[in-house]
């Protein structure tokens, strides 16, 4: 056995007696020389302690947990560039089945030829969506030697800023309708009055990003129906379902919002939310092929294949795709379902005891989706904002905001139930919740010279 002499003369230093850690971190220009991999990573990794703690934002739809399982399939995959499907095709197999498994759990008509594809996220999914929507309008403008000029396209105001984005980035026409000030959604007859012959599609939500509210998308379909028969003007559904996807079929499979209802054509959904993957990860589906226009698919062979691609980037990592087929064929529809009654259960009670404290008027109490939000029933000496701050400095990320139009006068606090949120993080959050509206009571009414308990001056 051979020993190694230790040279006397030699010093070991820790990481952080490295210079690099008493020098200001680059951060205009590209270093001329590099450092240590350790001291590296304790800069970041120290620098990104800064970011609030995921578990406890409960501003977010993403996922922040997963089993170790699904965690080591992310890893193992992302590496791999999924867009190279030659080189990866088994990745390629899961993504078709994946497809397969939503488009059916969305009852797709067995006598159609679905078909889809996965996503960045539901941003992408949707653009996507609309941009073939549009594309099937104008074949169909030009077939009847229309003018194709003026495309529009009808959603409502409780829709995504991905919908506004869509409108501006592909030159068309945004038709909003205002929120309904009592159901906080966009009224279904006000939605299809706004429907024409150029109207490429109209929008529906399924869990809006304000409320967590539905929107009525059987009578939308209803409505579509009517003005078909009467006037003739035939315009398809796009469903965005990125934060009820996961949950609706499991928890109320009665409820017609999918490709049951004869107007909805395209349904997207997002992975990284409720489908329990880190982000980011979304699904877009076509009820039938012929939805999908072959004009928008591209082929590609200069990657040892004839290819294939509807997206609107190309690579991309393979790292969500196993786990996401990962926790299908691990928690199968029962698991979900458990999971989903859990989050359920445990949003109801945190908006059970949210409507018991002062001042606090709960406006959705997770009715589909595990989303609880609240507003102030009258002005305090301070505002939701002002307790948005207050509630951060005990590490919750409580997000506060004002309603789009027509219900702009309400401001709200909204909380989103995840999987890793149990009933004890809920007690603890109120009992934060308590503590920063205290604190937040107390030092107005010390500011301006008023006693807490008696309401003379402060001496």
């Amino acid at each position: 056995m051979v020993t190694e002499k230790m040279n006397p003369d030699r010093k070991v230093y820790g990481t952080y007696s490295n210079r690099d850690f008493n020098r200001p971190i680059p951060e205009f220009e590209f270093p001329e020389d590099g450092m240590a991999a350790r001291a590296a990573y304790e800069m970041i990794h120290e620098e990104l302690n800064l970011d609030g703690i995921p578990e406890l934002n409960l501003a977010t739809f993403v996922t922040t947990y997963m089993e170790p399982e699904a965690k080591a399939l992310f890893m193992e995959n992302a590496h791999k560039n999924f867009i190279d499907s030659f080189e990866y095709p088994q990745i390629k197999k899961e993504e078709i089945r994946i497809v397969n498994i939503l488009s059916r759990l969305y009852n797709a008509p067995e006598n159609k030829e679905f078909t889809g594809a996965s996503t960045i996220g539901s941003s992408e999914s949707i653009m996507l969506a609309l941009l073939a929507h549009k594309w099937n309008w104008k074949e169909k403008m030009k077939k009847q030697k229309k003018d194709i000029s003026r495309p529009n396209i009808v959603f409502g105001a409780d829709t995504h800023v991905v919908w506004d984005k869509f409108a501006k980035y592909f030159d068309v026409e945004p038709r909003v309708v205002p929120l309904d000030s009592k159901t906080l959604v966009a009224d279904p007859e006000s939605l299809v009055s706004m429907v024409d012959e150029n109207t490429i599609a109209v929008g529906a939500v399924m869990g809006t990003t304000f409320t967590g509210a539905f929107d009525d998308v059987r009578k939308i379909n209803a409505l579509l129906e009517k003005l078909k028969q009467e006037k003739g003007i035939d315009v398809p559904v796009h469903v965005d379902a990125a934060s009820a996807g996961f949950i609706t079929p499991f928890i109320e499979p009665g409820l017609e919002w999918d490709f049951r209802l004869s107007h909805v054509k395209s349904i997207n959904v997002s992975g990284h939310k409720f489908g329990l993957v880190y982000p980011g990860i979304g699904w877009l589906l076509f009820k039938d092929k012929s939805d999908l226009p072959d004009d928008l698919v591209f082929y590609v062979n200069y990657l040892g294949n004839d290819m294939p691609t509807y997206t609107l980037n190309f690579s991309k990592s393979s790292s969500n795709i196993a786990p996401q087929y990962y926790n299908i064929i691990r928690l199968g529809k029962s698991g979900y379902r458990r999971i989903a009654e859990n989050m359920m259960t445990n949003a109801r009670y945190l908006g059970e005891k949210l409507g018991k404290i002062r001042n606090l008027e709960v406006i959705s109490n997770a009715e589909h989706i595990p989303v609880v939000t609240f507003k102030q029933k009258s002005r305090d000496v301070y505002d939701l904002f002002e307790l948005s701050s207050a509630i951060r400095s005990y590490g919750w990320i409580v997000p506060a905001y004002a309603l789009p139009a027509d219900a702009s006068e309400t401001v709200l606090m909204r909380i989103v139930v995840r999987e890793s949120f149990s009933r004890d993080m809920a007690d603890l959050f109120l009992d934060s919740l308590k503590k920063a509206m205290d604190s937040l009571s107390g030092e107005r009414v010390k500011k301006s010279g008023v006693s807490p308990r008696r309401g003379h001056p402060v001496s």
